[in-house]
């Protein structure tokens, strides 16, 4: 067990809590009993966090998902060891850390002074990235990668159609997939064509653009290998012709939206395969698979997201309410 004398920890910490799930006003901050680091666990300081439209979900019960109550919000976390617990290796005070698999199915969330993290859900920071920098893209990234590698077994030369390309999430698939050398055209507001290209699209289109399958024609016209659509549209009956035969369809968004009709024709005439998935869902082995990938690009710099607004811990019931609200151009960071 690493020494925290050092440390001089106190006997509790801050932290945003809701009681039951339900609205933004649920959302409290409280002096609640700092956690202890046992069996397996490593207790973590807070340095940053991403805010993500899943901790909504949770928040609000949209997302069914078991709760301890009082219950932490928050899925990611970076920060630094402070102790480890028993049968614990490979982590020492003072080691800078990440995670993005807390705060639902029982285990509680990262929006505290210190964390209690399960050792297998915790990956070491690399040396010299900044905390905020990783908080904006640790969850975008991991599913950007469960969703083009683990799913869909993107490869090299293949050609995919990112439409929301300029979301956290969206950005993330379009640099993972630039970077493991396959062609990339995004779909963004005009505004945001220039984030999209420096992520690595090849080709940007306005996604209010009338003629869109059109333009998506003109570019790949003998199709493209795989469709996802970051924004949650999901437009089947004009997206799906725009697939080459054997084509593959990743679903990880539209929670907030109405189910679209599903061209059962259209599928299955042409082998397309869909890929549906929530990384809420992911073994500890495929989180650990993303993370690893997640570390490549942040220590190259080839993983970057864009932070709209930073909040302390004290207004995290302030940006649940900036995220619901919409029209941010990057992640909200929340730090301690």
């Amino acid at each position: 067990m690493a020494d925290d004398a050092q440390y001089q920890l106190p006997a509790t910490m801050r932290a945003a809590v809701i009681h039951a799930t339900g609205g933004v006003e649920n959302i409290r901050i409280e002096r609640i009993p700092l956690p202890q680091a046992g069996p397996g666990e490593v207790l973590v300081r807070l340095e940053a966090s991403g805010l993500n439209h899943v901790d909504l979900f949770v928040r609000s019960g949209a997302y069914a998902t078991p709760l301890p109550f009082p219950f932490v919000i928050g899925r990611d976390l970076v920060g630094s060891v402070v102790r480890t617990g028993e049968g614990v290796g490979g982590f020492a005070a003072g080691d800078r850390v990440w995670s993005n698999s807390l705060g639902h199915a029982d285990r509680q969330g990262a929006w505290s002074e210190y964390v209690a993290v399960e050792a297998a859900r915790l990956y070491p920071l690399p040396a010299g990235v900044d905390a905020r920098r990783a908080a904006a893209v640790l969850h975008a990234g991991a599913t950007a990668w469960l969703g083009l590698f683990r799913h869909a077994g993107l490869s090299a030369g293949q050609l995919v159609l990112v439409e929301g390309g300029a979301g956290a999430v969206g950005s993330a698939v379009v640099q993972m997939a630039h970077a493991a050398g396959a062609r990339v055209i995004a779909t963004a507001a005009a505004d945001d064509a220039a984030w999209c290209r420096g992520c690595g699209a090849d080709a940007v289109l306005d996604y209010r653009r009338t003629d869109l399958p059109q333009a998506v024609h003109a570019l790949a016209p003998d199709g493209i290998d795989l469709w996802w659509d970051c924004s949650g549209r999901n437009d089947f009956a004009t997206r799906l012709p725009l697939l080459r035969l054997g084509g593959a369809v990743v679903l990880m968004s539209g929670l907030r939206g109405k189910d679209p009709l599903l061209p059962v024709a259209a599928l299955y005439t042409r082998d397309i395969t869909l890929h549906g998935f929530a990384i809420s869902n992911a073994a500890v082995d495929e989180l650990v698979g993303a993370a690893q990938a997640i570390n490549r690009l942040l220590a190259d710099g080839r993983l970057e997201g864009r932070i709209a607004a930073v909040y302390p811990l004290e207004r995290a019931a302030a940006a649940h309410r900036a995220l619901a609200q919409g029209g941010l151009h990057g992640r909200i960071v929340l730090v301690p």
